[in-house]
């Protein structure tokens, strides 16, 4: 492998370690603010990349102008879709109901998606889409930089939010302890309605940032179920911070082994991680402490 290989593959992972960080990070506000497992979190992610494909598609702008349109319509639905469907789970079985609520969810939209739109691949075609950017000999596509560059401001701006205001102070203190949270005066509902909306708000960002180098079909979100699981349980459930570093670790093990193994056998490296972690620490590598500080 020469110099600029390395440094593209390198380079390359850090980019698709930001947009992993950004997609995985709705899952971790639903599991740390509910301990609900979002099976549809993907499945919201595709519908996200078909509404900004269909946006420049009847309009010609930029995707990311569709943001301003999907971003407080996702917010909308996940918060009704927590106050409506999943505070209506009994306590006891919450985690594996959310399962299969979530899974049917999934498919409700695949389903959808595949009756409006057929099952005919979808690219976005803009004129920065085959432009690359010289980098001391490694070649970046542009649309790679403008998609990690949209989950770092997202991402810096979730920090930002919950760390600084008061809703993300309420946050953080429903993730670390419910039952205490309640005792000082949280409304936990209200703010586990928010938090679930905050989760799918991420998830309009995550859809549209992959719609930008992405063919998107129907049945897609299949293919990041197992990804963005392992980047949680890697990162340590409920744990921000954690599922970041996971998702940039995993990131450059994924760009890295292309190389060696092609596209295909890269993608074993989140497989690979998921394992290891189930079998030698269960509770995920970067939580527990890490997670007090966001």
């Amino acid at each position: 492998m020469t110099g600029s290989l390395l440094l593209q593959s390198l380079v390359l992972g850090v980019l698709l370690g930001g947009l992993y960080a950004l997609l995985a990070a709705g899952l971790t506000l639903y599991f740390g603010v509910m301990r609900v497992v979002m099976l549809a979190h993907s499945a919201f992610l595709i519908l996200a990349a078909y509404l900004a494909w269909f946006f420049n598609l009847q309009t010609g702008l930029d995707p990311l102008l569709s943001l301003l349109v999907t971003v407080p319509l996702f917010f909308a639905v996940g918060v009704l879709m927590q106050q409506l469907l999943i505070s209506r789970l009994r306590p006891a079985t919450l985690t594996m109901m959310s399962v299969l609520l979530t899974f049917a969810i999934a498919l409700v939209i695949e389903g959808a998606l595949g009756l409006v739109f057929s099952g005919t691949h979808r690219r976005i075609q803009l004129p920065y889409s085959g432009a690359d950017i010289q980098f001391f000999g490694a070649s970046l596509p542009v649309v790679k930089l403008i998609a990690f560059g949209l989950a770092a401001v997202s991402l810096a701006s979730l920090y930002v939010l919950l760390k600084k205001s008061r809703f993300g102070q309420a946050l953080r203190a429903t993730i670390q302890h419910r039952e205490a949270a309640q005792l000082v005066g949280i409304n936990t509902g209200r703010i586990a309605g928010y938090g679930f909306g905050l989760g799918l708000a991420t998830a309009a960002i995550g859809g549209t940032a992959l719609a930008l180098d992405s063919t998107i079909y129907p049945s897609l979100h299949w293919h990041w179920i197992g990804p963005l699981m392992a980047i949680i349980v890697v990162g340590g459930l409920g744990s921000i911070p954690g599922a970041a570093i996971a998702a940039m670790l995993l990131g450059l093990g994924q760009s890295l082994l292309q190389l060696p193994l092609g596209t295909t056998w890269a993608q074993t490296v989140f497989y690979v991680a998921l394992f290891a972690t189930l079998l030698l620490h269960p509770q995920g590598f970067f939580g527990g402490r890490l997670a007090q500080r966001f």
